[in-house]
């Protein structure tokens, strides 16, 4: 691997590896020694009460925390017995002061870690620390965030041979794409984001193969197993922070990624996207996505979390750049707002795309609309969503067949007065997952809950029927789609002999 920051050797990078892990400079590290309150406000991008708890501290911690987690300068005697200083400062990741006596940090070198260890992730400094306005430059590259931790989470972590990381930014979804992937490949268009990426894998001694492009150029002719992308899909009217914005209009930049990311799936490859869409008056935005998926030929889960209103939307955004209280907030609110009352603009969604290549003549598409709690990471309901949908592609015969059991964790709930024999309301309920909750009838909670694995869909059916009193043939008829349906939303799994 090529490491693209000046002045940093591999032989740099190593000894700031070393020197990180020495000091202990790790998430559970940072906490320990910040406190839980201090903690908490560093989260909240306030930094007083950790200067506060790292007071007269001269630890390599704290020396590292008042230096990267932190944004303060500090004695740079002090920080030659931690750090390889010379090379940082050469590298353009530290900055002297005029007198040379204290460094402060030019970038930032942030802890982060998933159940499975430690990592650091390389970007550009927190803006806005301590209430401070701090306008955002264009080439600016995003550290961690929430929206960086959504896709960590929802990204199906299963072995493959090939991913593709789009749109890296700092990196860091690479780092968990190398825990599962015998090759990752990461792109941007950003040399910022490619040098910064570059020192993130390299201080996690990863092997990542960088590319300089915009969307899947740098990849052209390419397949993937899986793709995870976090693309610039704010919609707005020609904005130019390169981390957010696609530059093209309206959602286009997120239906791209759908629609020319399904020609990189090598088969049985599947694409995980963060999105935006927009709300167009008197048109549905489930036809308009539809249309984005149908045109793939891919299995499609698209799942919208949220709809902003396009004032709050601007200000969302306008805050995220540090624009507000600058002298041209208020035309560039303007015009950004009828920006949207031009194209018709009623609101935007955001959500989750994904996709599988299966080659399959009748490719599902589900697309709904989902606000509430889910379990993370849900990247296992992902995948599972995925292997279901392959189940379900057989006809009636195949399935009344089939061995069902129950998914973990579906559970039972009753409403009625007590004592009594039969319930008001029967509820099934999921504590996995997306956490789905189904009012079902008697019938269809007495199938589920025979659902074992050791007898035949059909048979149970029949059986009920019995108990019923009911005709068999008409059960079958009334109970079969909401099998599907039990199966499609995990509440049933087809039982693998």
């Amino acid at each position: 691997m090529t490491t693209l920051t000046p002045g940093l050797s591999d032989d740099d990078v190593a000894r700031v590896r070393d020197a990180l892990a020495a000091a202990g400079y790790t998430v559970d590290g940072v906490r320990d020694l910040l406190g839980p309150r201090a903690a908490a406000a560093l989260d909240r991008n306030e930094t007083t009460p950790g200067r506060l708890a790292v007071a007269g501290s001269d630890e390599p911690a704290a020396l590292l925390a008042r230096l990267w987690s932190l944004q303060t300068p500090v004695e740079r005697r002090l920080l030659e017995r931690v750090l390889p200083v010379e090379p940082l400062l050469a590298g353009g990741i530290l900055e002297a002061s005029a007198d040379g006596d204290t460094v402060r940090a030019a970038v930032d070198i942030r802890p982060y870690a998933d159940d499975a260890g430690d990592w650091w992730v390389v970007a550009d400094l927190t803006p806005g620390m301590d209430g401070q306005r701090t306008p955002i430059p264009d080439d600016h590259v995003l550290g961690l965030n929430a929206a960086s931790s959504t896709l960590a989470q929802l990204t199906v972590r299963r072995p493959v041979s090939r991913a593709l990381d789009l749109g890296t930014g700092c990196g860091v979804q690479s780092l968990h794409l190398a825990r599962h992937s015998e090759r990752v490949v990461a792109t941007d268009v950003n040399p910022r984001a490619l040098a910064l990426a570059a020192l993130t894998v390299g201080l996690n001694g990863l092997d990542v193969d960088l590319r300089r492009g915009s969307l899947f150029e740098p990849v052209d002719g390419e397949t993937f197993d899986l793709i995870a992308t976090n693309p610039p899909f704010v919609v707005s009217p020609g904005g130019t922070h390169v981390y957010r914005d696609g530059g093209l209009p309206g959602d286009e930049i997120s239906r791209r990624v759908v629609v020319d990311g399904a020609r990189h799936l090598a088969d049985g490859g599947l694409l995980q996207s963060l999105a935006n869409w927009t709300h167009v008056r008197g048109v549905d935005w489930r036809d308009r996505l539809g249309a984005w998926v149908a045109s793939t030929g891919c299995d499609a889960w698209v799942i919208q979390r949220e709809v902003e209103d396009p004032a709050e939307y601007v200000e969302l955004w306008l805050r995220d750049s540090g624009e507000i209280g600058d002298t041209g907030y208020a035309q560039r609110y303007a015009d950004w707002l009828r920006w949207f009352d031009e194209q018709s603009v009623e609101g935007i969604g955001f959500g989750w795309i994904a996709l599988r290549r299966t080659g399959a003549a009748d490719p599902s598409v589900r697309i709904e609309e989902w606000p509430h709690a889910v379990e993370q990471p849900l990247g296992p309901a992902v995948g599972a969503w995925f292997d279901r949908v392959t189940d379900l592609r057989v006809d009636d015969d195949a399935l009344l067949a089939a061995r069902l059991t129950q998914a973990d964790g579906v559970v039972q709930e009753q409403i009625g007065r007590p004592g009594d024999e039969d319930p008001e309301h029967i509820v099934l309920r999921q504590r996995r997952g997306l956490l789905r909750a189904v009012t079902a009838g008697t019938a269809e909670a007495g199938f589920v809950g025979a659902c074992d694995g050791t007898l035949p869909a059909g048979t149970i059916v029949d059986a009920l029927a019995t108990v019923l009193s009911v005709d068999a043939a008409e059960l079958r008829a009334e109970l079969l789609p909401q099998v599907r349906a039990f199966v499609q939303d995990g509440f049933l799994e087809v039982a693998k002999s």
